[in-house]
């Protein structure tokens, strides 16, 4: 009985371990997100001098950044999960219709202001869509909840890489 099941267990771990190469999107999903941790690496890092006091929105300024990039594998991953419970609420009632109305107008002025922090947001919303595309080719469609948290476990680990990286010192032209 062991055995089969160690067999099984091996074939699984097999094909997730090769999962990039029949899915090569992945890959450059994996890409934008190295070169996000490398691009916010970038914008946090002050002066040495103020290094103590900028702690804490240093903090903050990741914190904020990574919430948004789950939003997005979120968003992108279950849409249509999504716009329907969206619809629900905006359904039962014209206060709540103008109250989700004014929130998504307001957050989409708040980024239009922001431009660069809405090149982050297209640029990952991209990417994850066309892994999604490229996953859905080879036939691998995780349950929407499964593949958000997959995705979004994917884009961090890539982000906290490009972090890695550019802390290290790996890129200097960059």
């Amino acid at each position: 009985m062991l055995k089969p099941l160690s067999v099984g267990l091996f074939k699984s771990v097999l094909g997730f371990t090769l999962l990039p190469l029949r899915a090569p999107l992945l890959l450059v999903l994996l890409g934008v997100s190295v070169y996000l941790g490398i691009h916010w690496s970038l914008h946090e890092a002050p002066s040495h001098a103020m290094h103590g006091i900028l702690g804490g929105a240093r903090q903050l300024y990741w914190s904020a950044e990574c919430f948004q990039a789950v939003t997005v594998v979120v968003i992108c991953t279950m849409p249509d999960l999504l716009l329907r419970q969206l619809s629900a609420v905006m359904a039962a009632s014209r206060v709540m219709t103008l109250v989700v109305s004014l929130l998504l107008v307001t957050v989409a002025g708040l980024y239009l202001l922001k431009l660069s922090a809405l090149a982050d947001v297209v640029i990952l919303a991209a990417a994850v869509l066309l892994a999604r595309l490229d996953l859905t080719r080879i036939r691998v469609v995780p349950p929407p909840v499964m593949a958000a948290i997959g995705l979004s476990t994917y884009v961090m680990v890539g982000v906290w890489l490009g972090r890695l990286w550019h802390q290290s010192g790996g890129l200097l032209g960059l």
